[in-house]
């Protein structure tokens, strides 16, 4: 006889997040299994630090768990986790953390690219070069489809603000992975 439990994997997802929520840790854990992967890309985008990214999607996840009864309505979970995942991020960045930034490329030095690569760098790495509030706002545009608007709203950033960063930081990109030559363009905003 199978139980309930066997049957997540089919399960729609605002029908997890409604489990989840009444403290099924089954449903839970099939949630963090979908989303995992996306979360933890996402904020490799945004440190370029693999270890670190992988720390920050589970305290996502944490906050996931301990906060998932307040999340009104189950469909909107993915726009909720998304917003918890940029409060992480942020928090982060805030943080008086004496060895922050200590690995990090400021958004004025080149991209130093390795004896052995030819081909040139690789988007992770071209990312990495930007400043903090720049690869926020392009990684959110480009890799997480939100509107300018959208992204004001979730960083609490100025929209002028938030333009300003997108078309900087797409135009830096360009121009550190301009070793692939002419590929597909990034859209001017």
């Amino acid at each position: 006889m199978q139980r309930a439990q066997d049957y997540y994997p089919e399960c729609p997802e605002a029908f997890l997040v409604s489990l989840a929520r009444s403290g099924d840790r089954r449903a839970f854990e099939e949630l963090v299994q979908r989303r995992q992967s996306s979360i933890r890309n996402l904020m490799r985008r945004f440190c370029g630090d693999y270890a670190l990214a992988d720390d920050l999607a589970q305290q996502v996840f944490l906050k996931v768990w301990l906060n998932i009864r307040t999340l009104r309505k189950p469909s909107a979970f993915s726009a909720w986790l998304r917003r918890l995942s940029v409060s992480v991020w942020l928090q982060h960045i805030r943080k008086k953390d004496a060895l922050r930034g200590a690995n990090e490329l400021t958004g004025t030095e080149a991209a130093r690219r390795e004896a052995s690569t030819s081909v040139g760098m690789d988007l992770d790495r071209a990312l990495a070069t930007l400043p903090r509030q720049e690869r926020l706002s392009v990684v959110l545009s480009y890799n997480e489809g939100l509107t300018h608007r959208e992204i004001a709203e979730l960083t609490g950033t100025p929209l002028g603000t938030v333009k300003s960063h997108i078309r900087t930081g797409a135009r830096r990109l360009r121009e550190s992975l301009s070793a692939y030559g002419d590929g597909p363009e990034v859209q001017q905003t």
